[in-house]
């Protein structure tokens, strides 16, 4: 009987949330990266050098950190349903107005108000999943919804070069109107929010009261097992935690390699002498091999209930990858190399999301996956602002991609030394309005 239900119930908040969400972050990846599309035509004509737009590039991250945590507490404090369409509305609406900018300075301010507008987007999905899915499934579940990078990729690497070419219609350039046109959708996309997003299980109306209490029976031994005894601290402990530090740093490592590689891989290729539509479909292989791997390695993580394994092994994969790419130099196999950095780089979310909830339980979830989120997200700005100073320093990219297979293998390292594949202790916090806070240790 309880498999019966199981089935029934994983499957009906599957198709009810993981599609919708998946969208939404199609449209933020989109958002986020276009500006590396934009960056074939538009440098030239704002006069951006790589070091500026590479620190364009990473200032994102700047205001996207700055407001993370205080997002993520007001989504756990007013519901996801509203935050996310708040957060959706006012990142479409700067996305779209990157249209305007008009030289270095408006680039740079541009991006960061685009990254503080979407600030708490990702972490916030990542709290929002655990209150839908039991820890035995969020490995794949986290893989599944990541699967947006990868298909935003996909669709966005040639979707954006191909917009590239409207360039003089109605007196604007290319990279304004892929601006426009890539930024709109989610200013839409908030009216979807609002109609399809449900806050809980307690209040969604498409579960059957058996679901319901059937999922919060599942949820609250979840609870149970992370954490026994408690004790008071001061909220600060959450945000010095050793293991909640490793996890920041790991998470500093990886989206560094990440985002660095995402923002400047059109401009890497098209080093190799290819045509801006090429370099679109180019783009999108490495990312389409990575989702494989990511989904591969999702399901065997839930399938084997290790995490610190699999995360370790993602980040050498990636450092190799991007080590061979800088080794390679202008050529198909570096392309190869990259698709292989890809599998390590979008392999590693699906094990590396479920750890914080093994050490944070309760409100403190909330604040501590924004946290890590946040000093994780610092790596965003490194990577890029890396790669330009060194292209403009170098005349070449290979010694920025050496520079992320270091931040990959830091990760690494990192994993090996102060990660575990299950928390040591499990923090809880009272309502923000308490000045108590509990710690729970196993």
């Amino acid at each position: 009987m309880d498999d019966v239900i199981e089935k029934k119930v994983m499957g009906k908040i599957f198709w009810r949330l993981i599609p919708l969400l998946m969208f939404l972050y199609v449209l933020a990846y989109i958002d986020r990266i276009n500006v590396g599309f934009a960056s074939l035509t538009m440098n030239q004509d704002l006069g951006l050098s790589a070091y500026i737009y590479g620190w364009g590039a990473g200032i994102f991250f700047l205001g996207y950190c700055l407001l993370e945590v205080p997002s993520n507490l007001m989504l756990a404090k007013v519901g996801a349903r509203r935050w996310i369409a708040r957060i959706l509305f006012t990142w479409g609406t700067l996305s779209t107005c990157m249209a305007l900018v008009q030289g270095p300075n408006s680039f740079l301010v541009m991006r960061f108000l685009l990254g503080a507008a979407e600030a708490g987007f990702f972490p916030g999905v990542v709290l929002y999943l655990t209150y839908w899915f039991p820890a035995r499934y969020r490995a794949r579940i986290i893989s599944a919804f990541m699967l947006s990078i990868p298909v935003s990729i996909a669709i966005g690497a040639p979707l954006s070069t191909w917009i590239l070419h409207l360039d003089g219609w109605h007196g604007l350039h290319g990279w304004q109107w892929l601006f426009i046109i890539e930024g709109l959708p989610a200013v839409f996309a908030t009216f979807l929010v609002l109609r399809f997003l449900t806050d809980r299980p307690a209040v969604a109306g498409w579960l059957t009261q058996e679901e319901k209490d059937w999922l919060e029976g599942q949820l609250a031994n979840d609870r149970e097992i992370a954490g026994a005894t408690k004790q008071s601290t001061s909220l600060r402990s959450v945000f010095t935690s050793p293991p909640i530090l490793a996890l920041a740093f790991v998470y500093f490592g990886a989206t560094g390699a990440n985002i660095g590689l995402s923002f400047f891989l059109p401009q890497i290729i098209k080093t190799q002498g290819y045509s801006n539509m090429e370099v679109g479909f180019l783009t999108s292989l490495p990312y389409i091999v990575g989702c494989i791997g990511m989904l591969v390695i999702g399901y065997w993580s839930d399938r084997t209930k290790e995490r610190r394994l699999f995360l370790i092994g993602t980040m050498l994969i990636a450092a190799t990858g991007l080590y061979l790419a800088g080794a390679f130099g202008a050529s198909f196999w570096s392309i190869a190399a990259l698709a292989f950095a890809a599998i390590g780089i979008l392999g590693s979310k699906g094990p590396f999301w479920p750890l914080p909830s093994a050490y944070l339980s309760g409100t403190a979830m909330a604040g501590g996956i924004a946290f890590i989120n946040t000093v994780g997200n610092i790596g965003g700005f490194v990577g890029p602002y890396a790669i330009g100073w060194i292209k403009d320093s170098t005349g070449s990219f290979e010694g920025g991609l050496y520079a992320l297979a270091g931040l990959a293998m830091s990760a690494a390292v990192v994993t090996m030394l102060f990660v575990r594949g299950k928390g040591p202790q499990a923090i809880a916090i009272k309502p923000i309005a308490s000045a108590d806070v509990e710690v729970a240790k196993s």
